[in-house]
Order: C-alpha cells, then structure tokens, then sequence
C-alpha cells in the first residue's frame, strides 16, 4: 500500500492523479493525494489524518515507512506549500499512535537551516520529548540567525486548495478504500524469543531424595533368590611333590637293601587319598545374560 500526498498540476514529472489507484492485483493499493499551492496546516490535516486513518484500519500494516520531506515546509526554495514545522511533525505524531514499527525517512527540502530544524524536531517527536524553541550555542549557531529558534511561522501565501477540493479528494479516496478487502483483524504482538529452555536435571529436583551409593548394597529380602549352580575345579598335586615323594621311597630302599632286609618292607602311601585343594566358583544364573558370562567371587 502506498500514499502520496505531493503537488500535483504543471510540475514534474505530471504524474500522481486522483485517478491513479494502481492496476491488477495492485489496483486500490495506490492513493494519490493531490495538492495545489500554499496548503497549510488545517487543510492538510483535513486529508491526512481522515486517509490515513482509514488505511491502517483497512490494511492494518505490519510496518510504516514514513518519508518526511522538508520541501513542503514554509519558506523553501523549491516547494511550495506552506506548512509550519509543528504542523510536519504532526503527522509523524499521529502515526506513532498506532503503535505499529515505524520507520522515519528524509526526503526533500532545499533550504538547509529549516530542513535540519525540522528534523531535529521530528527526532524528538519520535522519542516523545519535547524540545525547546531556543537553539543551543554550536558550531553552526550563526545559520539560524537572526531568530535562533527551533519554529519558523508561515508566511502569509495563498491557500489554493478550496475546501470542496479537499472534500472532494477525501471522499474519493475513502471510497476507494471501502473497495479493499479487509484485512484479518490480529493485534500486533511481540514475538517470543526462540531459545529452547534447559532441560531439568533430575539430580537436583530433591537433594534430599537422592540415592546414597551405598543403597546398591542392600538386600531385598523379599526378593526370591536366582538359581545358581557350582562349578568344581579339582587341582592336580604339584609335581615337585610327587618327585619328593618318590626320592624318598628309593631311598628307603636302598636303605633297606643295604641292611639286608629281605623281609622289610615299605609302605608307601596312598596317592588317591592324598586331599586335595578345590576352588569353588559360584556362577550365577541370569535368565538375561548368558551362560558362559560368569561373575567369578572369592569364598
């Protein structure tokens, strides 16, 4: 959607006609507003604020983008308008009241000291300060002479533009608005910010219910006990034991063939009854694990 509010007649580039409302999907979506010379303050809020007004109701934008050009002030060397510097700014404090994102433009103006006027007073429209008419001591003072002040009053130029013009304008150009379609009524909210939340840590919800490490010791005595079964590793005797044993018995031997004991004899003992040392390994059965997964324990 675009507004012009521009002079309009013998002056370039001859474009921008009442009747110039766009074409295809863009018809209704261009409104021309057009001017004659020496339009003040009243009469061009007579147009804008009714216009404008209507849009934002219609189209409901989600952004403004607002093009101050200072050409139409009082005064300036190529413009011919007669607007006051308080009456400029009253548009840029009209459209912050829709509290929609708004951004301000300059634009046109060709005599400087009212230009930077202008604009500073607009910047503090925008912030919502007031500023004071006296201009400050700096280093361009001497161009704001010999007033020294922030406003400059109209002169005293015709007012081309009758009233029945304006009425005429005005009503043409709301009724090309009625002609839209409007638009869905949702009010302009901020957008949450897009950060994921850290997760909660299940540790520190309750300090106090923690487990202590030494609760995985304790028995359930509820809890029936797995069937298990007992692995038997029998060790053989060590061999310097058995070469011991069989020294000795030679040795006895000789000995006895040496006193001539025909009818001695010896006794030698009994290997299979010799006891011999066992490991036990405790395997426990788990239904979920394998068989040959063991958990080996010292008795």
């Amino acid at each position: 959607m675009t507004v012009s509010f521009h002079k309009f007649g013998d002056y370039f580039p001859g474009t921008g006609h009442v009747h110039d409302i766009g074409y295809g999907k863009g018809k209704y979506y261009s409104l021309n507003v057009p001017l004659d010379d020496g339009i003040d303050d009243e009469s061009y809020m007579l147009l804008f604020k009714p216009i404008v007004g209507k849009v934002m109701e219609i189209f409901k934008p989600g952004a403004v983008v607002l093009q101050c050009g200072a050409d139409s002030l009082s005064g300036d060397r190529l413009g011919c308008f007669n607007l006051s510097i308080r009456g400029h700014a009253e548009c840029v404090k009209y459209m912050r009241s829709f509290n929609v994102p708004l951004l301000l433009l300059g634009g046109g103006g060709y005599t400087i000291r009212n230009v930077a006027r202008c604009w500073c007073y607009e910047t503090g429209v925008a912030l919502g300060i007031e500023l004071d008419d006296k201009i400050p001591q700096h280093e361009y003072y001497e161009y704001f002479g010999p007033d020294y002040t922030l406003h400059v009053a109209p002169s005293n130029m015709e007012n081309k533009n009758s009233r029945q013009l304006l009425d005429e304008i005005r009503s043409e150009l709301l009724d090309n608005l009625s002609k839209l379609q409007h638009a869905p009524s949702v009010p302009f909210q901020e957008r949450p910010p897009e950060t994921e939340l850290p997760e909660a840590d299940e540790d520190q919800e309750d300090a106090d219910e923690r487990w202590d490490r030494d609760s995985y010791m304790e028995v359930d005595e509820d809890r029936k006990p797995l069937p298990s079964r007992v692995k038997r590793e029998f060790v053989e005797p060590d061999h310097s034991d058995s070469l011991d044993m069989k020294e000795r018995i030679e040795h006895t031997r000789d000995m006895d063939t040496a006193l001539g004991a025909g009818s001695a004899s010896v006794k030698t003992p009994n290997m299979g009854s010799q006891r011999l040392e066992a490991c036990v390994k405790m395997e426990q059965e788990n239904p979920n694990q394998p068989s040959d997964q063991a958990m080996e324990t010292n008795p």
